[in-house]
Formats: structure tokens, sequence, C-alpha cells
């Protein structure tokens, strides 16, 4: 007897339809057919014993399952429930098949019949949506998950023998009901603004940053307060739009990082990776390939503490995502792609020993060895950071002054207001939501320069010998500025302010001192 059951294989982001045909016949043997890898194959092993396990014979004759189509490689044990189901369906131990086409069926099973939980559940429901299918069946732990996708029935069981009395009994079981009021509570940051003293210039620049979706490198020595800012810049970032929201947690669903009682993610994902990880772990590949940091960081931050720590391999990789807003990764037998649409933060140490340009510790490096150091980050990385800024420590009567400092809220509905004007500006334009995103010829219809603040920025171009890709980078920043300001046009003064974000692109900055 033939039987096939509905399951699904990940595919980069997204989930393909696989069938799972079980056929029971004349004969003796077990064996799965398909492009099955070690995780699937071994599902026969499971399967077996939680079917004994549960008071269900297993056929003793030949048993053959196909997992098509046979072109796609199946991994990971989820299959063992469909598998599962199909076996008990072929050897008439489930009396009503006709469950069997309309659901979407995943799950591991544990030896004694226990569904655990499955990575990509997310994308799975949303192929069971778009195939028009009835409704998914999976471990209770991931209904949360699955019930995010609006107009799919999601049946949530945590055993074996529950899917059977279902596949029996379909009209005896009701839909997983998901609870909502998660979702209407205000997000609670650990960090703030407010605790942060001093620092004035770097919290303007992490502000414009946010405002505009701009990368950012803060350059300073040891203890003055990099890491801070940067982690509690995500205090600061506007609240994630529904897509955003979606995208975001398909991709933490894919590495099964999703919180099962969360649902979506709310919040902006921050991702600060050590600087011993591999160019494969920063931008995703393996075997199988696998999103790396920079696409679990998709619409939030990625924080490069000491970039020049980083292997140049790993840091330069990052070029083409940063441009494109999504990474391919090509093996033999596929090709996937992730997004990659993040904000890059880095900090570094001006020079080996952390104190050049220090104003009060001497710093024991060579002239030659800050240039050295400093030349660790590539120009076509620095091409794509928007600001550059020197971090300074803080002063003793910064740190004891005890005047009210600008919370985060303050801040975020300045962002929020800013990221509004822009997502109004760009609406024709697919692709482009915030100001760094412009690319030259856009430049010339929505950040046009008056005389005046073309003078400017040329007079300054020549005094502090600024290169040429400071040009475009000086206009978007003090586009956002603008926008901070609610004012249609670029001024003197937000070109002005934008100039004092191009630390490293002065000549000789690093040299001279």
């Amino acid at each position: 007897m033939l039987v096939k059951t509905r399951g699904a294989s990940l595919f980069g982001m997204d989930a393909i339809g696989i069938q799972v045909e079980v056929n029971v016949s004349m004969g003796q043997g077990y064996c799965i057919v398909g492009l099955p890898d070690t995780a699937v194959k071994e599902s026969l092993h499971r399967t077996e014993i939680a079917i004994k396990a549960n008071g269900f014979q297993m056929p003793r004759t030949k048993l053959v399952i196909n997992l098509a189509p046979a072109d796609i490689k199946k991994t990971g044990p989820a299959f063992d429930l469909p598998i599962a189901i199909g076996i008990l369906a072929a050897s008439d131990q489930i009396v009503n098949s006709n469950v069997l086409s309309d659901y979407l069926m995943m799950g591991e099973l544990s030896l004694n019949g226990a569904l655990q939980p499955i990575k990509g559940v997310l994308a799975m429901a949303i192929y069971a949506k778009e195939a028009g299918l009835a409704g998914l069946i999976i471990p209770t732990i991931n209904a949360s998950e699955a019930s995010l996708i609006e107009g799919l029935k999601v049946f949530a069981f945590d055993h074996l023998t529950q899917v059977t009395h279902f596949c029996n009994h379909p009209e005896s079981c009701t839909p997983f009901q998901k609870n909502d009021t998660d979702n209407e509570t205000p997000i609670n940051y650990s960090v703030d603004f407010a605790f942060i003293k001093g620092q004035f210039q770097a919290k303007r620049a992490i502000e414009i940053a946010a405002a505009g979706g701009h990368n950012l490198i803060m350059v300073g020595p040891p203890g003055a307060g990099k890491t801070l800012l940067a982690k509690t810049s995500i205090s600061i970032l506007p609240v994630m739009s529904h897509s955003e929201t979606l995208e975001t947690s398909k991709v933490y669903s894919l590495v099964g990082k999703l919180s099962p009682s969360a649902g979506l993610m709310q919040t902006r994902p921050f991702r600060n990776p050590h600087h011993s990880l591999s160019a494969i772990a920063l931008v995703g590949g393996g075997s199988i390939p696998q999103p790396g940091e920079i696409s679990m960081a998709h619409n939030g931050v990625l924080f490069l503490d000491e970039l020049p720590e980083f292997s140049r391999a790993a840091i330069e990789i990052l070029r083409q995502p940063m441009e494109a807003g999504f990474v391919s990764i090509s093996r033999s037998r596929q090709t996937v792609e992730f997004p990659s649409r993040f904000m890059l933060f880095a900090s570094m140490n001006p020079c080996p020993c952390g104190y050049f340009n220090h104003p009060q510790k001497a710093c024991t490096c060579s002239p030659s060895i800050v240039g050295k150091y400093l030349h660790k980050i590539s120009g076509p990385l620095l091409d794509r950071i928007d600001l550059q800024i020197e971090v300074v420590p803080v002063t003793y009567e910064e740190l004891t002054n005890n005047s009210i400092i600008e919370n985060s809220l303050t801040i975020r509905n300045r962002v929020q207001n800013a990221r509004a004007i822009q997502i109004k500006r760009y609406a024709k334009r697919p692709g482009i939501n915030t100001n760094a995103q412009m690319q030259s010829y856009e430049l010339k219809e929505w950040a046009q320069l008056n005389e005046s603040s073309a003078k400017l920025l040329k007079l300054a171009m020549e005094q502090f010998h600024l290169s040429a890709r400071a040009y475009d980078r000086i206009i978007k920043v003090a586009r956002t500025i603008a926008d901070l300001d609610g004012s249609k046009d670029i001024q003197n003064q937000h070109i002005s302010e934008s100039i004092q974000y191009r630390i490293l692109d002065r000549a000789g900055w690093g040299q001279t001192y």
C-alpha cells in the first residue's frame, strides 16, 4: 500500500514542499531514498522504536520511503513525524488517511514518541499557506511561532499518539490559539543613554547613524566607553515594521534561536561576535548553508569590537553584503541567499598600545606602527562607513555631574520621526528605506546643496584634504541631520556637523600628532 504525507525542507530562507511516500509491499527490509542526510537516514531507527513503544506495529514486510523531489538534499530530524505517520497509515493503523494530504507535518521523535522542537517552522508555515494547505501539524513548543502566519490552522501536539488520534478523529481537535497579549507589552531596554555620562558627540553620532541607517566606527583609547555606547544604541533604534519583524524572525527561526514564548522578534537584533570568529561564522556557509552573524544582525546592528583584531579575510568579506543587503552562498548542489541589511558599528583603539592622542597617557608606539595599525582597515571598507568619530575619555567633572541627561526614549522619538520622513521620501523607490542606501544619482535628487553649503563643503575638502570617498558620505549624513531637524533642505550647519564625523579621511590623521 502506498501512502503520501506532506513535509518540508529548508532551502536558504525558504521552505520547499517535500512529499513523503511510504510503500509497504511483499518482501523484507527497510530503506529510505531521495537524498537524505545522516539525520534523515537515522529517522527509521527512531520511528521504529517510537512506534513500538506506543503499542503500534512496525510492518514486517518491505518498507520503502521516498522523499520527493529526489534531487533536493533532505536534512535534519524533522522528517521523523511524517515518516512515522506514513508508516502507520500504509500499514492500516490510521484509518483516516485523507487528512494526510491536507496538512504539512514536521517534528522530531524521541524514542518514547514525544515530539521535540524543530528549526525553521516560520518558513514552513509560510510555505503551507502559500501552497493552500489546510494547516500545520507540529510540536507544541513551535506552535506560537507557526501561529504568526494568519489564516493558517496550527495543530500542536506533544506526542505521536496525539497526532494519530488527530488523523483518525480530526473533528475532535481544536487549532492552537495564540495569546497576543505579549505583543502589546511595551519594549523595555536594560540600557539607556541617560546612564552614560559625557560623550555628547559620540551619542549624537549614534543618533544620526540610527536615524539614517548609517555605518559608524569609533576610535578611542581603552575605557573611553566605546562598547557601552554601541550596546546602548539598540535602545534608540526605531521600532521594526511588520515586514522587518517577519524577516528577522525568519532568520532566527532557521537557526533555532527564536524564543518559543515570545513569537516574533520585537526588538532589533544586536550581534557582538568575538574577533576570533571565522569568515564562515561571520557571513554564513557550511556544507549545508546556514546564516552567519551578518544575517543574524539583519535589520539591526552588527558590532565588531576592536575591528583590527578581526582577520583580514573576515572583515573584507563584509564589503559585498554591506552594499547589496544580502549574502549569496554557493555550493556544488545549491546557491542560497540570506538577508544582511544591517548597520555596522565598529570600534578600535587608535594604536596597538591604545593611547595614541590620549590627553593624559603617553603613547609608546612609533608613528610607523600607528600608521600600520590604522591601515589594517582597508579603504574599500572605510568607503562603506559613513561616520568616523573619535571617542575621548570622560573627565572627572563629567562623571560627577548630576544634571539630567536626555534618555533613550526621547532620542528614539526623534529617530523615528526622521525615519518616517525617509520612508515617505523613498516610497516610490523599492529597496531604499534610509538615507544610507542612496546612490550618487539619488543624492542629486534628494540631497542637493545650495550655493553656500557647496562652498563650505569645498573649503572643508581642501583644508582637511578629505578623500573623494568622503564627499558622498558627508552629504548623506548631512541629509540625515537635516531630517532630524525637520528641514526640507540641507543647510550650512548640517554640512558643518557632518564634516566632523570624517576623522579617518583626514590626510595625515594618525601620523602627524
